[in-house]
């Protein structure tokens, strides 16, 4: 059967999707694997495992299909850093985007004027997820190990280089590196003044639908960030539709033909393709923040489908707004818009009327009020946005979408539930390969959710709170932060 395979390297698994020549999935494989912290603000991964990941997923599809795909499509997480030798061989164990041991090194950056210059040039916000951030941090408190890297390379060109033996980064995840000029498409004088390495530290830069055939003659496109590969396979790749995608963290997102630079929110913007900027930000308490609530107000360490269906029966049984209460979901500090690592979760405006479904229903507001943080912080940059294209795990519960729609205004349109950056992935390769003249896109019915006007209208009031409860409180959370309690 001819097919074409979209491969999605993530941070806790590698899934491996097929799709028929409608551009339907077929089948999916997946293989998991684990992040270890040995210190504080550590998060690290063997690469090895993530590769050996990789080859079991290729194997398996092509042994369900009986035959090699059409094409291989590449997708992967973001902001990773292996530092390697001249052989590809890994020096240390792989930085993880959670990782956060540079945020300190973040923070300075980021107050200073030539990091705001490379933020304008690169389009990646300075946090510590950045490799930049991460690179300053290694050439500070590792400079044995920083002195002793040949090529400093993500997950991405880790594997490429087992395919291929080549050290190749493709635009998009170059683009979100804290280190690449996103419209000149090289890398950044700057940038690599302030990480102090030359170009010759980093892989060469290809366009997105770069491609390679193995031994057997498999085509394998290099591809683009699974971000931005989620825009395109969830068809909102076009002016007006943004992506959101809500799985352990989340990230809402907008394509256009131009980058767009907020120094105050510090949104970022990757590349899809040549043409093609994916905007937007990126939050760390999705469904972490979720599971978090149910662990503990459950008592149990591991979850049950039961424990979701009745915590949502429970967000049901609340009126919207929550008698009053909100979330403050910063559980695991927080990303855009506020850019604090340092910042942390509040329950606000309780009462003794409060009860458990308020909690509840308060929890996943929480989560979506961020959500429209990041979505007005970008769309004045935009065209009108008319519609949120939602993807990932947590799409099946249809009172977290209503939510959604009610807390944001827009038409919420649910597509696939986890697969939208394997999917975008074997869109761009179909059309890297020829086999389209443009992107493919889904002929799939979807659901759709409108706004409820008189929720909208409460949301809003409550939201104008939200926003402010940050600022008010960031001095305190730092100073509670600093006690190391």
């Amino acid at each position: 059967m001819e097919y074409i395979l979209g491969i999605d390297i993530g941070t806790g698994s590698t899934k491996a999707v097929a799709l028929n020549l409608n551009y339907e999935p077929i089948d999916s494989v997946q293989e998991y694997y684990s992040s270890d912290s040995p210190k504080p603000g550590y998060s690290e991964q063997d690469p090895e495992v993530i590769w050996t990941a990789f080859k079991d997923c290729v194997r398996k599809m092509t042994s369900r299909m009986g035959c090699d795909p059409q094409v291989i499509g590449l997708s992967s997480a973001m902001h990773s850093l292996i530092s390697v030798d001249e052989n590809g061989v890994p020096l240390a164990p792989m930085m993880t985007w959670a990782d956060s041991r540079s945020s300190l090194v973040a923070t300075r950056i980021r107050s200073s004027d030539a990091g705001m210059k490379i933020y304008r040039t690169t389009g990646t916000p300075i946090h510590a997820m950045s490799p930049l951030c991460k690179m300053v941090w290694l050439a500070e408190h590792e400079p044995e190990l920083f002195d002793h890297t040949y090529k400093f390379i993500s997950i991405k060109e880790y594997i490429w280089y087992q395919l291929f033996k080549e050290f190749k980064i493709d635009h998009s995840i170059a683009s979100c590196t804290g280190l690449f000029d996103v419209e000149q498409l090289v890398w950044s004088t700057d940038a690599l003044l302030m990480a102090k390495i030359s170009a010759g530290h980093l892989s060469v830069p290809v366009s997105t639908s770069y491609s390679r055939k193995n031994a057997a003659g498999v085509m394998y496109v290099i591809g683009a960030s699974d971000g931005c590969l989620a825009n395109l396979g969830s068809d909102a790749n076009e002016p007006g539709v943004a992506a959101l995608t809500i799985g352990t963290s989340g990230a809402l997102r907008i394509s256009g033909k131009k980058p767009i630079f907020n120094e105050q929110t510090m949104n970022f913007s990757y590349l899809l393709d040549e043409r093609t900027y994916i905007c937007g930000g990126p939050v760390n308490n999705g469904g972490i923040a979720l599971q978090w609530f149910l662990k503990n107000s459950l008592a149990k360490e591991e979850l049950s489908a039961g424990d979701y269906v009745s915590f949502f029966e429970k967000v049901k049984a609340a009126t919207a707004g929550s008698k009053g209460l909100i979330f403050l979901p910063y559980l695991t500090g927080e990303r855009a818009p506020i850019w604090d690592s340092e910042s942390c979760g509040t329950f606000f405006g309780l009462r003794l009327f409060h009860r458990q479904e308020h909690f509840s229903r308060a929890v996943l507001e929480g989560i979506c009020y961020a959500l429209n943080d990041v979505l007005l912080a970008v769309a004045p940059y935009a065209e009108e946005i008319r519609q949120i294209n939602v993807s990932g795990g947590f799409v099946h519960s249809r009172i977290w979408m209503e939510i959604l729609a009610d807390i944001t205004g827009k038409e919420i349109v649910l597509l696939q539930t986890e697969d939208a950056s394997a999917i975008g992935a074997a869109y761009l390769a179909v059309k890297a390969a020829g086999l389209s003249e443009g992107y493919p896109s889904s002929t799939k019915k979807r659901e759709t959710i409108q706004p409820n006007p008189e929720h909208h209208e409460t949301y809003r009031k409550i939201f104008e709170i939200y926003q402010q409860l940050y600022p008010n409180l960031r001095e305190h959370m730092h100073q509670l932060r600093h006690l190391n309690l």
